[in-house]
């Protein structure tokens, strides 16, 4: 290595480096600095990975983040908050209702109107942002088995999660970037029909998901390249302030939708996975991914159920208007306000600070799960081979839009 890039990136990595961290000042001489990104479709997006290596051994990982930058808090400063949900979907763009209802949550409550909020509305919402949840799993499910060396699984993801774009669609009118769930209500009622339409697919769905344990979890070639690599010590996921199917995967039965009880979860009945190590040790690459497909079971539980509500004791009135508790005018008191909800890959949080005379926020900050779930990747990596590295990388499920925010 000549001394030109030992000096390049001693003057990058340098800074409040750790002392238990490797000195990146000082390469053996069998140690190389890799690439991985961020092009490479083991990054799941723009993500560029320096990987110090010892032949097939990491040494140490070095994520460097800001390729997709879009300056979402910038933007939602300089917006009227009813403008920032466009923006909003395009922060974890594979489940961008569970982020407009975060959003949308944070907002009403600062204005006081939650409570005014139909009931009606509340169970689309979870509705719609549970059909997101399971788009989302199936993406992170498909695209982890592609990364392993399996083909097959992915394009089985992709067909099902179709159907679920097309539900969505339908209800929307986009395929990805929705802005159908609004504040102090939504952007239209459901189609006609669409209840009837979204029972035959969790109909449809539910031996598929028993069809992808058996073509994936139980594995004996994906179980050989998940169990015991990437192990996630519960202490460690706490104080990286991991959250979703990573920290549940690592033990701790830790889901917003149960500890804060919003929008209408509390009257549903749904399960919340943890992984135990049942293929190797809690908190290892199987975990996680056995999270995610148990959490789909749970989300088909929790669709189930807000169908035979919006078909039953909340079914569709000639005079039910979705837009009825939207205020004319939003401008909250001046105070400082967070809110947290459960997204499909973690604790999504907004924070706002209003002066009590603008439209606008003073300040938003927004807590994106793929964030913190990303910060423990040199953790996980150090000691391993190099091919369990794009495995420990699937595992956590980061979307780019949400960590260059």
């Amino acid at each position: 290595m000549s001394d030109i890039i030992q000096y390049q990136y001693k003057e990058e990595h340098l800074v409040n480096s750790a002392p238990n961290k490797y000195d990146h000042t000082r390469l053996k001489a069998s140690e190389m600095i890799l690439n991985v990104g961020p092009q490479h479709p083991s990054t799941h997006g723009v993500l560029r990975l320096e990987v110090v290596t010892d032949g097939e051994l990491v040494v140490d990982v070095v994520p460097h983040l800001g390729y997709l930058h879009r300056c979402f808090e910038k933007h939602a400063e300089a917006l009227p908050f009813n403008q920032v949900i466009p923006y909003v979907d395009r922060m974890d763009y594979v489940a961008a209702m569970n982020s407009e209802h975060a959003y949308a949550m944070g907002v009403e409550r600062m204005l006081g109107i939650e409570n005014e909020i139909p009931r009606r509305v509340e169970y689309i919402r979870v509705l719609v942002a549970e059909l997101n949840r399971l788009a989302s799993h199936f993406v992170a499910i498909g695209t982890y088995a592609l990364d392993i060396g399996a083909y097959t699984p992915f394009l089985w993801m992709m067909r099902d999660r179709e159907q679920i774009l097309r539900l969505l669609e339908w209800v929307s009118g986009a395929r990805m970037l929705y802005n159908y769930i609004w504040i102090g209500g939504l952007f239209y009622d459901l189609p006609t029909g669409f209840e009837e339409r979204c029972a035959e697919f969790a109909t449809y769905l539910e031996p598929k998901l028993k069809e992808l344990e058996q073509l994936v979890v139980e594995n004996r070639i994906f179980v050989a390249r998940t169990a015991n690599v990437g192990v996630l010590d519960l202490p460690l996921a706490i104080n990286y302030g991991c959250s979703g199917p990573v920290l549940r995967g690592s033990g701790l039965r830790y889901d917003l939708r149960r500890i804060d009880g919003y929008s209408v979860y509390p009257e549903l009945d749904f399960d919340v996975p943890v992984g135990s190590g049942a293929m190797g040790k809690t908190g290892d690459c199987w975990d996680r991914n056995w999270v995610r497909v148990a959490e789909c079971r749970e989300s088909l539980k929790i669709i189930r159920q807000c169908l035979a509500q919006l078909t039953g004791a909340l079914r569709r009135t000639p005079d039910f208007d979705p837009q009825a508790a939207v205020p004319k005018k939003i401008r909250p008191k001046a105070m400082d306000f967070y809110v947290r909800a459960e997204s499909s890959k973690g604790e999504l949080g907004f924070f706002f600070r209003t002066d009590g005379k603008s439209d606008k926020p003073v300040r938003c900050k927004a807590r994106a799960c793929s964030f913190n779930n990303l910060s423990v990747l040199p953790e996980l990596a150090r000691g391993g081979l190099l091919a369990d590295l794009v495995a420990i990388i699937g595992s956590i499920d980061v979307v780019m839009g949400e960590v260059d925010r």
